[in-house]
């Protein structure tokens, strides 16, 4: 029977993989390639006989080969099934039969007949086939010789203005497949000998010769139009930042000449940098002016200016160097105003004012995006400046709805509300009340009734400043890094979940951004209590401890210490333990010695029972932490970046040096406060991210996060809520959330987690149709205890031999763009198992029936 079965399940295989085969056997790539025409395979550019493989030099070819995904064309074989003529074809299928028109005419109508050959099966299928696929890239040499001059346009940008370029075809190989050699030979590059200049204006000629040291265009060096662009750029913003508003780059230009007194092969280049006057264009003629440095004047600053609309009927108030206009619906101190403006009055215009005045009061999240407008007087060395801004609505009342399943959860519905109420003390201090709540029905009869619920709420208060008593820290953290305090208090109780726990959190902290590529964040306060309301209920939610225990008491259920302690459940013919009576009592007695066991298994209840006390305490956490997020990310489309993050945190110090003023109750030798032993720990991360675009929308990604906490002083262990897991979609996507570790221990708890963690990811993401992308990825890492009270060999980190216990996870992910975020679905296979004996590790589960599917929102790093 198991050799038939078997049989069969092979022919199924067969049969699919057979099927599979088939498909793409039958796309032909040159079904639309005529016999005298060649498909463009490959494109390789050569420098003087060296291949090039820069993907920006790659990108001057015109005519690129059709995308593939692992070497496949698809794009191009559905593009090839796509009907050339569909209409045609259909009016020859229409008419090739004598009565076959009369007869589809009589059974639908002539207009129905008409639009039958405008549906989606005749003629829209192919449409969306084209536009989903690619068409095939035919060798065109015309295009050939644009690409030669292409690259020689860019050669010569960067000095090498003698260069010559050919190229050669190769069609010797595959059927209908030409090979694209581009050949560049540079020869010897100009250098730039001297550098003179040509300065209209007074103004511009003092500051150009006040930075003319950092120059990017040397004496002696290659020339490169790169460096003369950037120059161009570097010197206007110096202009814009050292009074004159109005310079235009425009302005900048270089006079390129190679002195013909020389002789022929004498590559030397003469520099002349011109910056002429300002041009103003009227309606018939174009003027021209000297450039003047201008100085701010008067600084209006108009607070509700939309809903007021006229500007005599606001109030004015002066402070310092402002005036603001006020109307009587809106109010704001002016302090506020003005430690958001970095115009001061009789100081030098700098665009960088502009550009933080602009960044600093759209932080505020008060007002709309601001806009700021410039008059000069007529001397044209004086501007007014007038900030306009209009307020954004004083409540803004936001909710959301969503409906959820899982393994525990049959159905659940989350709904959630939030107010935010700006400017609520006139300082710009925005508070924000949220609450949300989460309902359903259950999926398993752990708990006594079926229904579970989850309800919580915030109240976060942020003030534009970095609030510290008796300390100006303006002076250490300017204003125009966004500056940001804030208060936070929370909370959240469960019924019918887990523990049904209670959380209490506080946090009182501040975040800066001194540009947008770094970001700092210190936390503090970071205050969270968590009350475990139903401790007796740990065995019916930990049900893979429950079993491990239950299995060691079975060894000793005819005892007599143990009647009582055992019942027969429904549709079982085994006893088990019952709960909460018959596991505390079995636990008790093997630990006190009363009952008698073997040494494995009073190790193995004890360190069930610790895990049991250390997950059903309270928590009391005092922390203070620093975050630091740096990037050098400079769009939403860059794809050649890094981010990087890095985490401090230190809990209970504070609690601990109180200690020795306060008399704390102890227990256990841990010090309690409000009757629970505060945790007393240091943790630290690191996560860096790093992205290689490959070009054509193909992308590389790598991640390497490592993360330890290590207890101490009044705590031997981490709290759970501050533990690390390994799995799950953002993490190693062929192990489960909790299921992976710690080190070779093969899934031995529910939840499992320690306070070491090392991840490393590599994902190739590529396109395949439309908005829909797909990626190959690998997942490396594990978890482990290290200097806490976990003893058990399998699950500490013992050095570098325990690196042999990183877990290694592969797959393939498909991803559909919607825009605003990204759908993601994640298969990943168990490669190297740390769990399973050495000789059987490496592929054992690499099968789709013990694949994980793993679905996310975005990308995972």
């Amino acid at each position: 029977m198991g050799t038939a079965l078997c049989f069969k399940n092979n022919i199924a295989k067969i049969s699919l993989l057979s099927l599979l085969a088939t498909v793409v056997l039958s796309c032909n790539s040159l079904k639309k390639v005529d016999d005298d025409e060649y498909l463009v395979a490959k494109n390789s550019i050569y420098v003087d006989s060296l291949k090039v493989k820069d993907a920006d030099i790659a990108s001057l070819i015109y005519q690129k080969p059709n995308s593939a995904i692992l070497g496949y064309p698809l794009r191009l074989n559905l593009y090839n099934l796509a009907k050339e003529n569909p209409d045609s074809l259909y009016q020859v299928w229409l008419n090739k039969k004598e009565n076959r028109k009369k007869r589809l005419v009589n059974f639908l109508s002539a207009k129905q007949v008409d639009r039958l050959g405008e549906s989606f099966l005749v003629k829209g299928l192919s449409e969306w086939l084209k536009d989903i696929g690619e068409e095939p890239v035919v060798l065109d040499t015309s295009r050939t010789r644009k690409s030669l001059a292409r690259l020689s346009a860019y050669y010569e940008s960067k000095g090498y203005f003698n260069n010559k370029t050919t190229y050669q075809i190769d069609s010797t190989g595959r059927k209908q497949r030409a090979k694209i050699d581009y050949k560049v030979t540079l020869g010897e590059p100009y250098i730039v000998d001297s550098i003179s200049n040509d300065i209209s204006s007074k103004a511009i000629d003092s500051l150009y010769f006040l930075n003319s040291d950092a120059s990017l265009i040397k004496e002696g060096e290659r020339f490169d139009l790169t460096n003369f662009n950037q120059e161009r750029e570097r010197l206007t913003a110096i202009f814009r930042n050292n009074g004159v508003r109005n310079f235009q780059e425009s302005s900048i230009s270089f006079d390129i000449l190679r002195d013909t007194v020389r002789a022929a092969n004498d590559k030397k280049m003469d520099i002349t940098l011109k910056i002429g006057d300002l041009k103003k264009r009227g309606e018939n003629e174009v003027t021209t002016s000297e450039y003047k440095v201008e100085r701010i004047n008067a600084i209006n600053v108009y607070t509700d200016y939309l809903s007021s609309n006229a500007t005599d009927s606001l109030r004015t108030v002066p402070y310092g160097d402002y005036i603001f206009h006020y109307s009587d619906e809106f109010k704001i101190k002016p302090k506020t105003l003005a430690n958001a403006i970095f115009f001061k009055r009789d100081s030098i215009y700098r665009d960088i004012d502009k550009i933080r005045t602009s960044r600093q009061l759209n932080s505020l999240n008060v007002f709309k995006y601001p806009n700021i407008i410039f008059k000069e007087d007529s001397t044209g060395t004086l501007v007014n400046t007038d900030i306009y801004l209009a307020p954004k609505p004083k409540y803004s009342l936001g909710t959301s709805f969503e409906v959820s399943r899982s393994n525990i959860r049959r159905l659940g519905i989350g709904v959630g509300a939030s107010l935010l109420i700006r400017n609520i003390f006139k300082g710009a201090e925005n508070l924000s009340i949220s609450t949300n709540g989460a309902f359903g029905l259950l999926s398993n009869d752990i708990f006594q009734e079926n229904f579970f619920s989850e309800i919580g709420g915030d109240i976060t208060l942020d003030f534009p400043r970095i609030w510290f008593p008796f300390i100006n820290t303006s002076k250490i953290i300017p204003n125009y890094t966004l500056p940001k305090t804030r208060i936070a208090i929370g909370t959240s109780f469960q019924q019918n979940i887990g523990l049904d726990k209670q959380t209490f959190n506080t946090i009182y902290g501040y975040n800066w951004s001194p540009n947008d590529f770094k970001k700092h964040a210190i936390e503090l306060l970071n205050i969270q209590f968590v009350r475990n309301v139903n401790e007796e209920r740990f065995f019916n939610v930990y049900r893979t401890t429950y079993n491990q225990l239950d299995e060691i008491a079975d060894t000793y259920q005819d005892d007599p210490l143990l009647d009582g302690f055992f019942e027969i459940p429904e549709n079982s013919t085994e006893p088990q333990l019952i709960v909460p009576k018959g596991t505390q009592e079995f636990i008790r007695l093997v630990k006190n010695g009363i009952l008698t066991t073997s040494n494995q298994d009073f190790t193995d209840v004890t360190r069930i029972e610790e895990r049991r006390v250390r997950l059903t305490e309270n928590n009391l956490i005092f922390a203070t932490n620093y975050t630091l997020n740096k990037n050098n990310r400079t769009g939403i489309t860059d794809n050649n970046f890094y981010q990087f993050r890095f985490k401090l945190e230190s809990a209970g110090n504070l609690l601990s040096g109180l200690s020795n003023i306060i008399p704390f109750n102890e227990r256990d030798d841990q010090l309690l406060v409000f009757n629970v032993p505060f945790s007393q720990y240091v943790k630290t991360e690191f996560d860096f991210v790093k992205y290689w675009d490959l070009s054509r929308s193909n992308v590389l990604a790598a991640r390497t996060f490592f993360g330890i906490a290590i207890p101490y002083g009044n705590s031997n262990n981490i709290p759970f809520v501050r533990s690390y897991f390994g799995g799950g979609s953002n993490d190693n996507r062929a192990w489960f959330p909790y299921s992976l570790g710690p080190g070779s221990t093969s899934a031995v708890n529910d939840f499992n987690e320690a306070n070491l963690k090392i991840a490393l990811n590599l994902e190739y993401r590529f396109p395949i149709v439309g908005d829909i992308n797909g990626a190959i990825f690998a997942d490396a890492g594990n978890i482990w205890n290290v200097f806490d009270d976990v003893e058990d060999p399998a699950a500490t980190f013992n050095g570098f031999s325990s690196l042999q216990d990183i877990a290694l996870g592969s797959g393939f992910g498909l991803r559909y763009d919607f825009t605003y975020f990204l759908f993601r679905l994640d298969l990943g296979f168990k490669t190297y198992n740390p769990a399973r004996p050495i000789q059987e590790r490496w592929f054992k589960e690499y099968n789709f029936a013990n694949s994980v599917l793993q679905i996310g929102i975005n990308y995972p790093f």
